[in-house]
């Protein structure tokens, strides 16, 4: 057979097909996408699960009018092929290439922009409520997985939505995980529904028989689907998405493409909110990641014969993990919380050793803050391990749950300042900014493993109150053999009387410590200080900066609300004289590999190096 893939540049090229043909593309779109993740890193498990899915969606609806809005997002891969991105899929999450997540500025095929969980039902229900305002035609489809629906703001979507008075399709793509193996309620909910697909074909079985007596169906089928008699609860065995107002179809084999194109052909002529629901495989087509779905969620480059990939050894994610457990076999108070990433955060093995005082919320942030402030005030230690781009959710919960109740906790912010290659929605840079706003809060940064158990330990036994450790994606950067950290509040490194001062915290000190020996060779001499405790600021910091003549900040976070603009306000109070100038993050960072982007902004030694050298000629 020929190659269909090369026959496809947009969705409207679908309907030449048949539904064999359209099945033999599903395989060719999975080596595709097997292929390009193996190269570049990527979310692979997830992807191969949703091909047929997002191939039934464009076979049917237009996506010139209609809109598909894809939760997450990290699943979109199969949908930008098919939407004129074949040829640059390759590219996905590389500088200057495809975003790995939808994108509005990439592409008018992609609806909304995601990377975080559980947006997509109240996004889709903005957009239909903006067609029916403007008159605009099409429909809207809200595609959402089992493990999004973890996350409170879906069932918000969810509410709002069933009172929606035209058609508006929720499909759940259920399998039966979001990164690791959902947890709660709801994923035994569906563990339930989907024991009992009878139910839900009889249903269908005695609304057709119903609508097909002469005269009397349609109206006895308005008067079931508008009362909630004991009758229907016998008959319907309703689920909780109908009580919502939704209509409920399914459970579907998602990978079975003749069905869902029928499904969806139904679905977009019913004239009411519809929830469909798909069961899928995550992985399906590549074994290794079939087997083990929670390590091919998000990969980087992987050899395809042996599903081994490239980058392997401790990082700072299970370093972290290791020294916790270390600290809660001494303490029967710690305990860890994970919001649905027991694995990215390094607590697989506190989830192994101490399962009583392991506890995953699922993709519930703001919920896990309040948890913890409520184990907190019961006298327990509680660890919350999450990603700094994640932690911005829970915000409030962060003030009104934690430090107004004045509960001592610890945040473990995994990815701090740039992830990478995910891109502007996960970049780890606004945590300190808005951490700084929040009063008697601690946060450390360590830049190296031993700064990073120093951290831990000060956080949990001498912090009073809320404080954090946050901490880069992967491993440490150069450290000078003669660098010793002291484990104080801050560090001195370099000429001690240079009257030109360099302050960072976090890796960025690795870049600094390259700078300098740059630096020397122009005949400048550079004395850092090194912050280890950021949030506050130790007086002798600034104390220790102030008889200086230049100070340069460098800050891998964003500027306004940062440490170097804090750091700054300081100085002037102490009475500085000298020349400051900050060089810090002031907008949304685009996919990369960390190190192009560090280079993008200035902040590798060859951009502190090009600053410092201007400004001295100056």
């Amino acid at each position: 057979m020929d190659n269909l893939l090369e026959k496809i540049n947009f969705p409207k090229d679908l309907q030449n097909f048949s539904i064999s043909e359209l099945n033999e593309l599903c395989k060719e779109i999975r080596e595709k996408i097997i292929k390009t993740v193996s190269n570049n890193g990527g979310h692979l498990a997830s992807n191969l699960g949703v091909v047929e899915l997002t191939v039934a969606l464009h076979r049917v609806f237009y996506s010139e009018y209609d809109k598909i809005v894809w939760d997450v997002g990290h699943q979109s891969y199969t949908h930008k092929i098919l939407t004129g991105r074949r040829k640059a899929i390759s590219t996905i999450r590389t500088k200057g290439g495809l975003s790995g997540y939808p994108n509005r500025q990439e592409s008018p095929y992609d609806a909304f922009n995601a990377g975080h969980s559980s947006t997509s039902i109240s996004a889709a229900l903005g957009i239909a409520n903006a067609k029916m305002l403007t008159g605009e035609p099409g429909h809207v489809i809200a595609v959402i997985g089992d493990g999004a629906l973890t996350g409170g703001l879906a069932y918000e979507g969810l509410n709002n939505a069933g009172r929606f008075k035209k058609n508006l399709i929720v499909i759940l793509n259920d399998n039966k995980m979001s990164i690791s193996r959902n947890v709660g309620s709801i994923a035994r909910y569906l563990a339930h529904i989907r024991t009992k697909p009878g139910y839900f074909r009889v249903k269908g079985n005695v609304e057709n028989a119903v609508d097909s007596l002469p005269h009397l169906g349609k109206p006895i089928h308005r008067f079931l689907s508008k009362t909630k008699m004991a009758l229907k609860q016998i008959l319907y065995n309703n689920t909780i998405f109908e009580d919502m107002g939704f209509y409920y179809y399914g459970p579907f084999d998602g990978h079975d493409l003749g069905k869902l194109i029928d499904v969806l052909e139904n679905a977009k002529n019913i004239d009411h909110p519809v929830l469909l629901h798909v069961l899928t495989h995550k992985g399906k087509g590549y074994s290794y990641a079939e087997q083990n779905p929670g390590a091919f969620h998000g990969i980087a480059s992987f050899d395809i014969k042996t599903g081994k990939s490239q980058f392997t050894g401790e990082n700072f994610s299970s370093v972290f993990g290791n020294h916790l457990c270390t600290l809660a076999a001494n303490d029967s108070r710690i305990c860890a919380i994970t919001a649905a990433m027991q694995m990215g955060t390094g607590l697989t093995g506190f989830a192994k050793q101490f399962p009583e005082r392991f506890f995953d919320t699922g993709i519930a942030e703001e919920h896990a803050v309040t948890f913890a402030g409520g184990l907190a005030s019961g006298g327990m230690h509680p660890v919350f391990a999450v990603y700094s781009t994640f932690l911005q959710r829970s915000y409030d919960q962060i003030i009104h749950d934690a430090a107004i109740q004045k509960v001592k906790l610890t945040f473990a912010i995994d990815r701090a300042g740039i992830v990478g290659e995910d891109g502007e929605t996960h970049q780890g840079i606004f945590d300190v900014a808005f951490l700084n706003t929040i009063p008697n809060i601690t946060v450390f940064s360590p830049a190296y493993y031993d700064e990073m158990y120093q951290s831990l330990d000060l956080a949990i036994y001498h912090c009073k109150g809320i404080s954090a450790v946050r901490y880069p994606r992967g491993k440490p950067f150069f450290k000078p053999y003669d660098f010793e950290s002291t484990g104080m509040s801050f560090d001195t490194y370099g000429e001690k009387d240079a009257k030109t001062v360099i302050v960072t915290y976090g890796r960025l000190f690795s870049f600094v410590c390259k700078a300098i020996s740059d630096l020397k060779q122009h005949g400048i001499s550079v004395r850092i200080i090194k912050l280890n405790q950021i949030i506050p600021v130790d007086p002798g910091a600034v104390a220790s900066a102030a008889d200086a003549e230049m100070v340069f900040f460098f800050e891998e976070g964003i500027q306004h609300g940062g440490i170097g603009e804090h750091f700054s306000y300081l100085l002037n109070k102490f009475g500085y004289k000298g020349k400051y100038f900050l060089r810090a993050i002031t907008n949304f960072v685009p996919h990369a590999t960390m190190l192009q982007s560090l280079n993008a902004l200035g902040l590798d030694d060859k951009g502190m190096v090009n600053m410092i050298l201007t400004e001295c000629k100056n």
